[in-house]
């Protein structure tokens, strides 16, 4: 009767962890569509520049990775940020990249 009670403990222990595991739901990569936080000053400092756009086959949106021949510059005194204007839109790119990560409106 001991075994019994013990056999049937296990099997209701590996079903109840088993219907925990499927349950479970883990994010590896943040969605490409999640939107950045600008220092105030590097959107000030990109929408006073005057910089000619470039023409560009494609959708620009967040995500999106410019092509190396695309001329992006980088913002004065803070780091992590450059930006170009695209298809007469002006967008935030990672500078290391050329990767989308704001277009301003």
């Amino acid at each position: 009767m001991h075994k019994l009670m013990l056999a049937t403990a296990a099997t209701l222990l590996t079903v109840s962890s088993a219907a925990f595991a499927q349950s479970t739901v883990i994010v590896t990569d943040p969605a490409p569509t999640a939107s950045v936080v600008l220092p105030g000053q590097v959107r000030t400092y990109v929408m006073e520049q005057k910089t000619p756009s470039v023409v560009y086959d494609g959708e620009v949106v967040v995500g999106t990775t410019l092509p190396d021949t695309v001329e992006v510059h980088t913002v004065p005194d803070i780091d992590g940020y450059a930006y170009t204007v695209v298809n007469d839109r002006r967008v935030i790119v990672e500078p290391q990249t050329h990767r989308v990560i704001q277009v301003l409106e």
